[in-house]
C-alpha cells in the first residue's frame, strides 16, 4: 500500500511539474478578438443602401438595429424575409432592420426586393467588406445591436417569427 502512495505522490508531483514548466508565457496569449462580440460595441461601417441613401451604423445610435446578412440567392435568406418584413413592419417605431445584402450589384438586388415587397433598408456590402468585418461565415447571419451600439444576440441561419422576436427582445427593453 505504501508503494503505491509514492508512486502516486512520484506521478503528482511529475505531472504538476510539467503542467508548470510546458505552460505559455503570458506573452504568448492571444490578442483580443476585433470581431463583433456578445457585450462588446458593433464595429462601425458605412454602405450605401439601394435607393441611394448612405447609412453608417454609429449614426443609428439611439435606436436598436437589426443586421441581417443576406443574399438573393440564399434559400434560408428568401424564406426569412417575409419574417424580417413582418418585424420591420411591427417594430417600425422601435427596431431598425436593415437587410445587408452581400456580394451583389443593386441591378440584382433591387427587382428581388420589389418582388418580396420588402420596404426595410438594404444596404449593399457587393465587395463584402462589412461581411468579413462581421465575421459572415455562412448566411443568412444576423446581429442584434441595441440602442448603445452593443451587440446583444446573434443568429447564426435561418430565423422565423419566434427567434426573430426573441432577438429583438434582446435588444429592445
Amino acid at each position: 500500500m505504501n508503494r503505491w502512495y509514492g508512486v502516486f505522490v512520484v506521478v503528482l508531483l511529475a505531472g504538476s511539474s510539467w503542467l508548470w514548466w510546458s505552460r505559455a508565457p503570458l506573452t504568448a496569449q492571444p490578442a483580443p478578438s476585433e470581431d463583433p462580440v456578445i457585450g462588446r460595441i458593433a464595429p462601425d461601417f458605412e454602405l450605401v443602401t439601394l435607393d441611394g441613401t448612405t447609412l453608417q451604423l454609429h449614426e443609428l445610435r439611439g435606436t436598436p438595429v437589426v443586421l441581417n446578412f443576406w443574399a438573393t440567392w440564399c434559400g434560408p435568406c428568401q424564406r426569412e424575409l417575409p419574417a424580417l418584413q413582418a418585424a420591420a413592419e411591427r417594430y417600425a417605431d422601435r427596431v431598425l432592420i436593415l437587410g445587408i445584402d452581400q456580394g451583389e450589384a443593386g441591378e440584382v438586388v433591387q427587382p428581388y426586393v420589389d418582388e418580396m415587397g420588402l420596404t426595410f433598408p438594404i444596404p449593399l456590402d457587393s465587395d463584402m467588406v462589412v461581411g468579413r468585418l462581421y465575421n459572415v461565415q455562412g448566411l443568412p447571419t444576423t446581429y442584434f445591436v441595441d440602442a448603445d451600439g452593443v451587440v446583444r444576440h446573434l443568429w447564426l441561419g435561418e430565423m422565423n417569427s419566434i427567434t426573430l422576436a426573441e432577438g429583438i427582445a434582446e435588444i429592445w427593453r
